[in-house]
Parts: structure tokens; C-alpha cells; sequence
């Protein structure tokens, strides 16, 4: 099997990462796979839950990407890896994991894939979907009290303290490597999503050919 191709996609929680990532996985199936940089949060096993829930999730220190770029590696290499399984309630990593085989197409999603500059050079194509905060904190409140077990004050309070400051801080300047800004919240957004399924689709052809 030839090289993999690399799709890093980044923004702000909320901003439809995922969508775009799974609008690819659904267009090309099993040539597809995703790795989210949440998978590899660290596993802070040593302290109690009580004090995990009060950490700023939203810094790069709290990623091994070490670990994900290795496993990276691995793919394009043609190995299989067993990746991490992270538990958001438990804010645990799980001693289960998940065998993951070779693909054509490895899309690596999550708000800071685009800050570190190692695992930013492992990509063929780059994407930042730029969205809206307002957009954002109603779609972060819906998904975490739904599928996070959080109350919306929980979720308010740390947009506010930590998640809002370190957008600024570290997700906003990762734009400047972006091949692709998606302006997700307007009409836009289905035009940028076509394009790149179109520029995965030939690079598929080209891997067949």
C-alpha cells in the first residue's frame, strides 16, 4: 500500500470537526480512518476524579501526542496499532483499546492537531473550521450535558476559565497553518466540504491507478 494520505482537521470545540471528519469516513468507508487527539489525553490515574474535573483539558500538556504522532507512524509504516480509548465521564484513559489497521486516508481530528508542529508535518492537507463562539458554546452545552453527563453551570464555568482563554491562546493561531479555513456557520461550509471530498476522491484514484 502506498503512503497514506493526511488529513489534519482543527478549530475551537464545536466547530464541526467531527462532521467533516465523519462526512469523509461515510463518503470512502473502510479507506478511511480517524484519530481523534482526544483518544490520547493523558491518564491522570494518580489523582481523584474530583481533582481531574477541575483541570484545564484544553492545553497541550495534557495530550501525550508523543504517543499519537508515534502511532502515526506506525500506520504509515504499515502497522497496525491498538489506540487508546479516553472515558470523558471518568476523565480516565481505559485499559481497553482498539486495534486500528493500515488505511489510504488517516483524518486526525481535535482543537490543537495543528499546534504542534511535529504531528503538523506529518499532514498532506490541512483544515480549519472556523466557527462562530456563540455557535460554539450551544453546541459544547448540547453535547456535554447529552452524551457527558455535565449540567450546563459546569459547562459555562469552564468555557469560561479555561476553554475560551486557551482558544485564544493556542486553537486560534493554528489557523495560520491551515491549507483550508472552513467558514462552518454559512452557506460556504457545503462548497469547502465538497472540494474535499473531490481532492480525497482523486488522490484514491490516483492510489489505484
Amino acid at each position: 500500500m502506498s503512503k497514506p494520505y493526511i488529513i489534519g482537521i482543527a478549530g475551537g470545540t464545536g466547530s464541526g470537526k467531527t462532521t467533516l471528519a465523519n462526512r469523509i469516513k461515510d463518503e470512502f468507508k473502510e479507506n478511511v480512518i480517524i484519530l481523534s487527539h482526544d483518544f490520547y489525553y493523558k491518564s491522570l490515574d494518580n489523582i481523584t476524579k474530583a481533582e481531574r474535573e477541575q483541570l484545564n483539558y484544553d492545553c497541550p500538556e495534557m495530550l501525550e501526542t508523543d504517543y499519537m504522532i508515534k502511532q502515526i507512524k506506525d500506520l504509515i509504516e504499515g502497522k497496525s496499532i491498538k489506540r487508546p480509548i479516553y472515558s470523558y465521564t471518568e476523565r480516565l484513559r481505559e485499559k481497553e483499546t482498539v486495534t486500528v489497521n493500515p488505511a489510504s486516508v488517516i483524518v486526525i481530528e481535535g482543537i490543537l492537531v495543528l499546534e504542534n508542529e511535529e504531528l503538523s508535518n506529518l499532514m498532506d492537507l490541512k483544515i480549519f473550521v472556523d466557527t462562530d463562539a456563540d455557535i460554539r458554546l450551544t453546541r459544547l452545552i448540547d453535547r456535554d450535558i447529552k452524551h457527558r453527563g455535565l449540567t450546563a453551570d459546569y459547562i459555562i464555568s469552564k468555557y469560561k476559565s479555561t476553554l475560551k482563554p486557551m482558544h485564544e491562546k493556542y486553537v486560534e493561531p493554528c489557523k495560520k497553518r491551515a491549507n483550508i479555513v472552513i467558514p462552518a456557520n454559512n452557506d460556504d461550509n457545503e462548497i469547502s466540504f465538497n472540494v474535499i471530498i473531490e481532492k480525497v476522491r482523486n488522490v484514491l484514484n490516483e492510489n489505484i491507478n
